[in-house]
Protein backbone atom coordinates (compact mmCIF):
# COMPACT_ATOMS: atom_id res chain seq x y z
CA UNK A 1 0.00 0.00 0.00
CA UNK A 2 1.52 3.32 -1.05
CA UNK A 3 1.04 6.57 0.79
CA UNK A 4 0.74 9.96 -0.87
CA UNK A 5 2.30 12.71 1.26
CA UNK A 6 0.03 15.37 2.70
CA UNK A 7 0.59 19.01 1.73
CA UNK A 8 2.98 19.30 4.71
CA UNK A 9 5.05 16.37 3.44
CA UNK A 10 3.74 13.99 6.10
CA UNK A 11 2.11 10.63 5.33
CA UNK A 12 -1.65 10.93 5.01
CA UNK A 13 -3.88 9.62 7.79
CA UNK A 14 -7.41 8.25 7.59
CA UNK A 15 -9.79 9.09 10.42
CA UNK A 16 -13.08 7.44 11.30
CA UNK A 17 -15.37 10.43 11.85
CA UNK A 18 -18.82 8.84 11.61
CA UNK A 19 -20.35 5.59 12.87
CA UNK A 20 -23.86 4.36 12.09
CA UNK A 21 -25.09 1.31 14.00
CA UNK A 22 -28.52 -0.34 13.93
CA UNK A 23 -28.56 -3.97 15.08
CA UNK A 24 -30.38 -6.45 17.29
CA UNK A 25 -29.03 -4.51 20.30
CA UNK A 26 -30.61 -1.20 19.32
CA UNK A 27 -29.95 1.98 17.39
CA UNK A 28 -27.14 4.48 17.82
CA UNK A 29 -23.85 4.55 19.68
CA UNK A 30 -25.11 5.20 23.20
CA UNK A 31 -27.65 2.37 22.99
CA UNK A 32 -24.99 -0.04 21.77
CA UNK A 33 -22.42 1.01 24.34
CA UNK A 34 -24.95 0.55 27.14
CA UNK A 35 -26.03 -2.85 25.77
CA UNK A 36 -22.46 -4.10 25.45
CA UNK A 37 -21.61 -3.03 28.98
CA UNK A 38 -24.78 -4.69 30.26
CA UNK A 39 -23.85 -7.86 28.31
CA UNK A 40 -27.23 -7.78 26.56
CA UNK A 41 -28.00 -10.48 23.99
CA UNK A 42 -31.19 -10.46 21.92
CA UNK A 43 -31.94 -13.82 20.29
CA UNK A 44 -35.01 -15.57 18.90
CA UNK A 45 -34.99 -19.34 19.37
CA UNK A 46 -38.60 -20.03 18.34
CA UNK A 47 -39.69 -18.21 15.17
CA UNK A 48 -37.33 -20.13 12.89
CA UNK A 49 -36.79 -23.15 15.13
CA UNK A 50 -34.58 -25.09 15.29
CA UNK A 51 -32.49 -22.21 13.91
CA UNK A 52 -31.53 -19.25 16.05
CA UNK A 53 -31.35 -15.64 14.86
CA UNK A 54 -30.62 -12.25 16.37
CA UNK A 55 -33.67 -10.23 15.18
CA UNK A 56 -33.48 -6.60 14.12
CA UNK A 57 -34.43 -3.99 16.68
CA UNK A 58 -37.59 -2.04 15.90
CA UNK A 59 -36.72 1.05 13.86
CA UNK A 60 -38.78 4.08 12.92
CA UNK A 61 -37.58 4.19 9.32
CA UNK A 62 -39.18 7.61 8.77
CA UNK A 63 -36.34 9.15 10.77
CA UNK A 64 -33.76 8.37 8.08
CA UNK A 65 -35.92 7.42 5.07
CA UNK A 66 -38.69 10.04 5.11
CA UNK A 67 -40.47 9.06 1.89
CA UNK A 68 -42.81 6.09 2.25
CA UNK A 69 -42.38 5.34 -1.44
CA UNK A 70 -38.65 4.90 -0.97
CA UNK A 71 -39.26 2.57 1.96
CA UNK A 72 -41.79 0.45 0.06
CA UNK A 73 -39.53 -0.24 -2.90
CA UNK A 74 -36.68 -1.47 -0.67
CA UNK A 75 -36.28 -4.90 0.81
CA UNK A 76 -35.63 -5.18 4.56
CA UNK A 77 -31.85 -5.41 4.25
CA UNK A 78 -31.81 -2.29 2.07
CA UNK A 79 -33.94 -0.33 4.54
CA UNK A 80 -31.66 -1.39 7.38
CA UNK A 81 -28.55 -0.37 5.45
CA UNK A 82 -29.96 2.94 4.23
CA UNK A 83 -31.03 3.75 7.78
CA UNK A 84 -27.58 2.97 9.20
CA UNK A 85 -25.93 5.02 6.47
CA UNK A 86 -28.02 7.99 7.54
CA UNK A 87 -26.92 7.48 11.13
CA UNK A 88 -23.27 7.49 10.01
CA UNK A 89 -23.72 10.71 8.06
CA UNK A 90 -25.40 12.29 11.09
CA UNK A 91 -22.58 11.07 13.32
CA UNK A 92 -19.98 12.62 11.02
CA UNK A 93 -21.86 15.91 10.78
CA UNK A 94 -22.23 15.80 6.99
CA UNK A 95 -25.93 14.89 6.68
CA UNK A 96 -27.49 17.26 4.17
CA UNK A 97 -24.17 18.89 3.23
CA UNK A 98 -24.60 18.75 -0.53
CA UNK A 99 -21.08 19.96 -1.30
CA UNK A 100 -19.42 17.15 0.67
CA UNK A 101 -21.98 14.48 -0.24
CA UNK A 102 -21.56 15.23 -3.94
CA UNK A 103 -17.93 14.07 -3.81
CA UNK A 104 -18.21 11.43 -1.09
CA UNK A 105 -17.18 7.99 -2.29
CA UNK A 106 -19.37 5.04 -1.31
CA UNK A 107 -18.17 1.45 -0.94
CA UNK A 108 -20.76 -1.15 0.06
CA UNK A 109 -20.42 -4.86 0.83
CA UNK A 110 -23.63 -6.62 -0.13
CA UNK A 111 -25.19 -10.02 -0.64
CA UNK A 112 -28.06 -10.99 -2.92
CA UNK A 113 -31.62 -9.76 -2.69
CA UNK A 114 -34.46 -11.49 -0.93
CA UNK A 115 -36.72 -14.08 -2.56
CA UNK A 116 -40.50 -13.95 -3.01
CA UNK A 117 -41.13 -17.11 -1.01
CA UNK A 118 -44.81 -17.41 -1.89
CA UNK A 119 -44.04 -17.52 -5.61
CA UNK A 120 -41.11 -19.87 -5.10
CA UNK A 121 -43.26 -22.25 -3.06
CA UNK A 122 -46.11 -22.31 -5.55
CA UNK A 123 -43.72 -23.10 -8.42
CA UNK A 124 -42.06 -25.89 -6.43
CA UNK A 125 -45.49 -27.34 -5.60
CA UNK A 126 -46.50 -27.19 -9.25
CA UNK A 127 -43.32 -29.01 -10.20
CA UNK A 128 -43.99 -31.73 -7.62
CA UNK A 129 -47.46 -32.20 -9.09
CA UNK A 130 -46.05 -32.40 -12.62
CA UNK A 131 -47.60 -29.11 -13.73
CA UNK A 132 -44.44 -27.03 -14.18
CA UNK A 133 -43.92 -27.07 -17.94
CA UNK A 134 -41.80 -24.24 -19.42
CA UNK A 135 -44.86 -22.25 -20.55
CA UNK A 136 -46.33 -22.28 -17.04
CA UNK A 137 -43.02 -21.26 -15.48
CA UNK A 138 -42.73 -18.33 -17.85
CA UNK A 139 -46.32 -17.29 -17.16
CA UNK A 140 -45.82 -17.40 -13.39
CA UNK A 141 -42.61 -15.41 -13.59
CA UNK A 142 -44.31 -12.78 -15.78
CA UNK A 143 -47.49 -12.47 -13.74
CA UNK A 144 -46.66 -13.35 -10.13
CA UNK A 145 -43.48 -11.40 -9.52
CA UNK A 146 -43.70 -7.69 -8.90
CA UNK A 147 -41.93 -5.71 -11.64
CA UNK A 148 -39.21 -4.55 -9.27
CA UNK A 149 -38.28 -7.98 -7.90
CA UNK A 150 -35.43 -8.67 -10.28
CA UNK A 151 -34.10 -5.14 -9.80
CA UNK A 152 -34.50 -5.41 -6.03
CA UNK A 153 -32.30 -8.48 -6.07
CA UNK A 154 -29.37 -6.50 -7.46
CA UNK A 155 -26.72 -6.11 -4.79
CA UNK A 156 -25.78 -2.59 -5.84
CA UNK A 157 -29.26 -1.26 -5.08
CA UNK A 158 -28.25 -0.65 -1.46
CA UNK A 159 -25.73 1.88 -2.71
CA UNK A 160 -28.34 3.22 -5.13
CA UNK A 161 -30.89 3.72 -2.38
CA UNK A 162 -28.34 5.46 -0.16
CA UNK A 163 -27.53 7.77 -3.05
CA UNK A 164 -31.22 8.56 -3.66
CA UNK A 165 -32.22 9.03 -0.01
CA UNK A 166 -29.11 10.71 1.38
CA UNK A 167 -27.61 12.38 -1.69
CA UNK A 168 -24.25 10.57 -1.62
CA UNK A 169 -23.29 11.00 -5.26
CA UNK A 170 -19.53 10.52 -5.55
CA UNK A 171 -18.10 7.29 -6.94
CA UNK A 172 -19.89 4.09 -5.96
CA UNK A 173 -18.60 0.53 -5.60
CA UNK A 174 -20.38 -2.62 -4.42
CA UNK A 175 -18.42 -5.72 -3.47
CA UNK A 176 -19.84 -9.22 -3.15
CA UNK A 177 -18.15 -12.15 -1.45
CA UNK A 178 -19.65 -12.49 2.03
CA UNK A 179 -17.25 -11.61 4.88
CA UNK A 180 -14.36 -10.90 2.52
CA UNK A 181 -16.43 -8.22 0.80
CA UNK A 182 -16.58 -6.25 4.05
CA UNK A 183 -12.81 -6.46 4.40
CA UNK A 184 -12.25 -5.28 0.84
CA UNK A 185 -14.70 -2.41 1.21
CA UNK A 186 -12.66 -1.01 4.10
CA UNK A 187 -9.34 -1.87 2.47
CA UNK A 188 -10.13 -0.06 -0.78
CA UNK A 189 -11.56 2.97 1.01
CA UNK A 190 -8.43 3.28 3.12
CA UNK A 191 -6.11 2.81 0.14
CA UNK A 192 -7.89 5.52 -1.85
CA UNK A 193 -7.67 7.99 1.03
CA UNK A 194 -4.01 7.26 1.77
CA UNK A 195 -3.17 7.56 -1.92
CA UNK A 196 -4.92 10.91 -2.20
CA UNK A 197 -7.57 9.59 -4.60
CA UNK A 198 -10.36 10.28 -2.12
CA UNK A 199 -10.97 12.72 0.71
CA UNK A 200 -14.04 11.15 2.33
CA UNK A 201 -15.89 7.85 1.97
CA UNK A 202 -18.98 6.08 3.27
CA UNK A 203 -18.27 2.38 3.88
CA UNK A 204 -20.50 -0.36 5.21
CA UNK A 205 -22.97 -3.20 4.82
CA UNK A 206 -26.31 -4.54 6.01
CA UNK A 207 -27.82 -7.89 6.86
CA UNK A 208 -31.36 -9.08 7.52
CA UNK A 209 -31.23 -12.20 9.71
CA UNK A 210 -34.92 -13.09 9.35
CA UNK A 211 -34.75 -14.62 5.88
CA UNK A 212 -35.91 -18.20 5.50
CA UNK A 213 -34.09 -18.72 2.21
CA UNK A 214 -30.77 -17.69 3.80
CA UNK A 215 -31.32 -20.06 6.70
CA UNK A 216 -32.01 -22.81 4.18
CA UNK A 217 -28.88 -21.92 2.20
CA UNK A 218 -26.64 -22.01 5.26
CA UNK A 219 -28.28 -25.23 6.48
CA UNK A 220 -27.11 -26.92 3.27
CA UNK A 221 -23.57 -26.20 4.48
CA UNK A 222 -24.32 -27.17 8.11
CA UNK A 223 -23.51 -23.65 9.30
CA UNK A 224 -26.59 -22.76 11.35
CA UNK A 225 -26.59 -22.75 15.14
CA UNK A 226 -29.51 -24.92 16.24
CA UNK A 227 -31.87 -25.45 19.19
CA UNK A 228 -30.26 -23.37 21.93
CA UNK A 229 -28.15 -20.23 21.94
CA UNK A 230 -24.59 -20.39 23.28
CA UNK A 231 -21.82 -17.76 23.27
CA UNK A 232 -19.52 -18.08 20.29
CA UNK A 233 -16.58 -19.61 22.20
CA UNK A 234 -18.80 -22.31 23.73
CA UNK A 235 -20.02 -23.75 20.41
CA UNK A 236 -18.86 -26.84 18.61
CA UNK A 237 -20.24 -25.55 15.32
CA UNK A 238 -22.69 -23.03 13.98
CA UNK A 239 -23.51 -19.35 13.71
CA UNK A 240 -26.70 -17.50 14.54
CA UNK A 241 -27.46 -15.00 11.79
CA UNK A 242 -27.48 -11.44 13.06
CA UNK A 243 -29.37 -8.44 11.73
CA UNK A 244 -27.65 -5.11 11.38
CA UNK A 245 -26.68 -2.10 9.36
CA UNK A 246 -23.14 -0.79 9.91
CA UNK A 247 -21.67 2.22 8.12
CA UNK A 248 -18.56 4.30 8.71
CA UNK A 249 -17.48 7.69 7.44
CA UNK A 250 -13.74 7.55 6.80
CA UNK A 251 -11.85 10.65 5.69
CA UNK A 252 -8.39 12.11 5.45
CA UNK A 253 -7.04 13.93 8.47
CA UNK A 254 -6.72 17.15 6.47
CA UNK A 255 -10.30 16.99 5.24
CA UNK A 256 -11.63 16.29 8.73
CA UNK A 257 -9.62 19.11 10.29
CA UNK A 258 -10.66 21.57 7.60
CA UNK A 259 -14.32 21.08 8.50
CA UNK A 260 -13.70 20.82 12.24
CA UNK A 261 -14.74 17.17 12.55
CA UNK A 262 -13.93 15.27 15.73
CA UNK A 263 -12.59 11.77 15.01
CA UNK A 264 -13.45 8.58 16.86
CA UNK A 265 -10.19 6.88 15.92
CA UNK A 266 -7.59 6.47 13.19
CA UNK A 267 -7.78 3.63 10.67
CA UNK A 268 -4.11 2.82 10.11
CA UNK A 269 -4.08 -0.37 8.08
CA UNK A 270 -6.39 -2.96 6.48
CA UNK A 271 -4.95 -6.15 4.98
CA UNK A 272 -6.51 -9.33 3.64
CA UNK A 273 -5.70 -12.92 2.69
CA UNK A 274 -7.42 -15.89 1.11
CA UNK A 275 -6.15 -19.12 2.65
CA UNK A 276 -6.63 -22.26 0.59
CA UNK A 277 -8.20 -24.03 3.60
CA UNK A 278 -7.17 -27.40 2.26
CA UNK A 279 -5.42 -28.66 5.36
CA UNK A 280 -5.84 -28.13 9.09
CA UNK A 281 -4.09 -25.00 10.31
CA UNK A 282 -4.38 -23.01 7.06
CA UNK A 283 -6.53 -20.32 8.70
CA UNK A 284 -4.25 -20.08 11.73
CA UNK A 285 -1.27 -19.66 9.40
CA UNK A 286 -3.08 -16.98 7.40
CA UNK A 287 -3.89 -15.03 10.56
CA UNK A 288 -0.28 -15.40 11.71
CA UNK A 289 0.83 -13.90 8.41
CA UNK A 290 -1.58 -10.98 8.67
CA UNK A 291 -0.50 -10.34 12.27
CA UNK A 292 3.12 -10.07 11.18
CA UNK A 293 2.15 -7.34 8.71
CA UNK A 294 -0.33 -5.36 10.78
CA UNK A 295 2.37 -3.34 12.52
CA UNK A 296 3.72 -2.89 16.02
CA UNK A 297 1.31 -4.05 18.70
CA UNK A 298 1.68 -1.92 21.81
CA UNK A 299 1.09 -2.49 25.50
CA UNK A 300 -2.51 -1.22 25.56
CA UNK A 301 -3.79 -3.25 22.63
CA UNK A 302 -6.96 -5.29 22.25
CA UNK A 303 -8.60 -7.52 19.68
CA UNK A 304 -12.13 -7.41 18.28
CA UNK A 305 -12.95 -10.47 16.21
CA UNK A 306 -15.94 -11.50 14.15
CA UNK A 307 -15.31 -15.22 14.76
CA UNK A 308 -18.49 -16.87 13.50
CA UNK A 309 -18.72 -20.12 15.46
CA UNK A 310 -18.59 -22.21 12.29
CA UNK A 311 -16.29 -25.24 12.31
CA UNK A 312 -13.44 -25.67 11.66
CA UNK A 313 -12.49 -22.02 11.04
CA UNK A 314 -13.41 -20.74 14.50
CA UNK A 315 -11.30 -23.42 16.18
CA UNK A 316 -8.36 -22.38 14.02
CA UNK A 317 -8.91 -18.73 14.86
CA UNK A 318 -9.10 -19.66 18.52
CA UNK A 319 -5.70 -21.36 18.17
CA UNK A 320 -4.36 -18.08 16.79
CA UNK A 321 -5.86 -16.10 19.66
CA UNK A 322 -4.30 -18.50 22.16
CA UNK A 323 -0.87 -17.39 20.93
CA UNK A 324 -1.84 -13.85 21.95
CA UNK A 325 -3.85 -14.75 25.03
CA UNK A 326 -2.36 -11.86 27.02
CA UNK A 327 -4.15 -9.41 24.70
CA UNK A 328 -7.83 -8.88 25.65
CA UNK A 329 -10.13 -10.14 22.90
CA UNK A 330 -13.84 -9.68 22.24
CA UNK A 331 -16.02 -11.75 19.91
CA UNK A 332 -18.83 -9.86 18.17
CA UNK A 333 -20.84 -12.99 17.35
CA UNK A 334 -22.00 -13.47 20.94
CA UNK A 335 -23.90 -10.16 21.29
CA UNK A 336 -24.65 -9.47 17.60
CA UNK A 337 -24.76 -12.81 15.83
CA UNK A 338 -23.01 -13.27 12.51
CA UNK A 339 -23.77 -10.35 10.18
CA UNK A 340 -21.82 -11.78 7.21
CA UNK A 341 -20.91 -8.85 4.90
CA UNK A 342 -21.21 -6.44 7.84
CA UNK A 343 -18.93 -8.57 10.06
CA UNK A 344 -15.75 -6.58 9.41
CA UNK A 345 -17.35 -3.10 9.35
CA UNK A 346 -18.98 -3.99 12.70
CA UNK A 347 -15.56 -4.82 14.14
CA UNK A 348 -14.18 -1.51 12.91
CA UNK A 349 -17.14 0.37 14.36
CA UNK A 350 -16.80 -1.26 17.78
CA UNK A 351 -13.05 -0.69 17.80
CA UNK A 352 -13.46 3.01 17.01
CA UNK A 353 -16.28 3.33 19.54
CA UNK A 354 -14.23 1.66 22.27
CA UNK A 355 -11.22 3.87 21.64
CA UNK A 356 -13.40 6.99 21.66
CA UNK A 357 -15.00 5.93 24.97
CA UNK A 358 -11.63 5.17 26.53
CA UNK A 359 -12.49 1.58 27.42
CA UNK A 360 -12.97 -1.87 25.96
CA UNK A 361 -16.44 -3.25 26.57
CA UNK A 362 -16.48 -6.15 29.06
CA UNK A 363 -16.04 -9.82 28.15
CA UNK A 364 -19.14 -11.94 27.65
CA UNK A 365 -17.49 -15.33 27.88
CA UNK A 366 -17.02 -18.10 30.45
CA UNK A 367 -14.30 -20.02 28.62
CA UNK A 368 -11.42 -17.65 29.29
CA UNK A 369 -10.86 -16.59 25.68
CA UNK A 370 -12.00 -13.08 26.59
CA UNK A 371 -10.23 -11.40 29.52
CA UNK A 372 -10.73 -8.11 31.33
CA UNK A 373 -8.97 -4.92 30.24
CA UNK A 374 -8.46 -2.24 32.88
CA UNK A 375 -6.58 0.36 30.83
CA UNK A 376 -7.97 2.41 27.94
CA UNK A 377 -7.06 0.77 24.61
CA UNK A 378 -4.71 2.73 22.36
CA UNK A 379 -4.84 0.14 19.57
CA UNK A 380 -7.45 -2.40 18.57
CA UNK A 381 -6.79 -5.08 15.98
CA UNK A 382 -9.94 -6.10 14.11
CA UNK A 383 -10.05 -9.66 12.79
CA UNK A 384 -12.46 -11.08 10.27
CA UNK A 385 -12.38 -14.70 9.13
CA UNK A 386 -15.07 -15.87 6.75
CA UNK A 387 -17.09 -18.94 7.63
CA UNK A 388 -16.08 -20.42 4.27
CA UNK A 389 -13.43 -18.18 2.69
CA UNK A 390 -11.40 -15.05 3.31
CA UNK A 391 -9.41 -13.54 6.16
CA UNK A 392 -8.80 -9.90 7.05
CA UNK A 393 -7.22 -7.73 9.69
CA UNK A 394 -7.22 -4.02 10.49
CA UNK A 395 -5.43 -1.72 12.90
CA UNK A 396 -7.54 0.98 14.57
CA UNK A 397 -5.65 3.45 16.78
CA UNK A 398 -6.25 6.35 19.12
CA UNK A 399 -5.41 9.82 17.83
Amino acid sequence: MTETPSPKGEPREAWITGIGLATSLGEGLDAHWDALNAKTINVDETTFAPYIVHPMTKLSFDAQIPKKGDQRQMEAWQRIGTYAAGLALDSAGVKGNAEILSRMDMIVAAGGGERDLAVDSSIVNANIQGNADPALLNERLMNDLRPTLFLAQLSNLLAGNISIVHGVTGSSRTFMGEEAAGVDAARIALARILDGQSDIALVGAAQNSERKEMLMLYEFGDFNLKNKFAPVWERDNGFALGAGGVFLVIESKEHAQARGAKPYAKLTKVISDHARRKTAGDVTAALDGLWSKIGAVGENSAIVTGATGAAPVTAEERAFLHKHRDIPARGTATPFGHVVEAQFPLGLALAALSISRGALFPPNDKTGVEIEMAKPPSQIIVIGAGHWRGEGMALVEAI
